[in-house]
């Protein structure tokens, strides 16, 4: 993987990251509704990429597809539900199984078969991320299950979509605004029962513009240097970043299991990313 890869791929998930940190705030404190955090969430990501490629004189550029457009409203829906019945713990553990199984399935129905190195680092991953999210584990909602499976195998198949594409930018816009006009009659919500303020909106809108729309143009970007396991690994350090983030954000303590897990996480990715570059 070249190191412009690495780059992109770091700021991504960071990105996603950031999305369940928003998410989180913005939901757990009853501050908005899951339905109008999406809405808000959509719109203002196409409101933003397409003020950028305006901007940059390719505003009549949409290239994206509706097959992407209903994948990312399934994910971002699915999203919001499922964590007003889970658990961040369970939500995120059943969102990336998700995802990843999604992927990998998806790779060796295509006979892109994973190497016996890449499967020992894929393993170290998940492990670490186990052993990192297990202590707060319970039995899961069965609706807010099905609801996160959902979501995060709509993710999956909107990140394999998005894999040889060109223009990133432009794709990511094509796909929010199509989303976008999907989303429009949710925003009619507040009228209808649903729950906004002030605070939840900004954070909608934050998780639209920056770590939604422009983070998801720059995994779009990176992913044609990624193979299919490599996409699907590199995604398991998103929740130990959002581990952290809660952590500087929220005061909590620094353990020596979240130190431990993250070394197997980061690690296991490593080896899985190195060995792929090697072949």
């Amino acid at each position: 993987m070249r190191m412009g890869t690495v780059g992109l791929v770091a700021v991504a998930m960071v990105a996603f990251a950031g999305n369940s940190l928003l998410a989180r705030g913005a939901l757990a404190e009853g501050g908005i509704d899951a339905v109008s955090f999406t809405a808000i969430r959509i719109v203002s990501g196409a409101v933003a990429l397409g003020g950028v490629l305006v901007a940059q004189g390719r505003g009549g550029e949409r290239p994206g597809n509706w097959g992407s457009g209903v994948a990312l409203l399934a994910y971002a829906l699915g999203f919001s539900l499922a964590y007003l019945r889970l658990g961040a713990a369970t939500g995120a553990l059943i969102l990336f199984a998700s995802v990843q199984g999604t992927m990998i399935a998806w790779g060796v129905m295509r006979r892109e078969w994973p190497t016996g190195v890449e499967l020992v680092g894929l393993g170290i991953a998940f492990a670490g991320f186990v052993y990192l999210l297990l202590p707060g584990l319970r039995a899961p909602d069965p609706v807010g299950s099905v609801l996160m499976m959902g979501a995060g195998a709509a993710w999956g198949v909107y990140t394999l979509r998005g894999r040889g594409r060109g223009r990133p930018l432009e794709e990511t816009a094509g796909n929010f605004v199509r989303a976008g006009v999907m989303c429009l009659p949710a925003l009619a919500m507040p009228w209808l029962g649903g729950r906004v303020s002030g605070e939840g909106v900004g954070l909608a809108v934050v998780s639209g513009v920056v770590t939604s729309g422009l983070g998801y143009a720059i995994w779009y970007r990176a992913l044609p240097g990624l193979s299919t396991t490599q996409a699907a690994t590199v995604q398991l350090t998103v929740p130990m970043i959002a581990a952290f983030g809660a952590l500087v954000m929220l005061g909590e303590v620094l353990t020596l299991r979240l130190v431990g897990t993250s070394v197997c996480i980061l690690g296991g990715v490593a080896v899985a990313i190195l060995v792929r570059r090697r072949g």
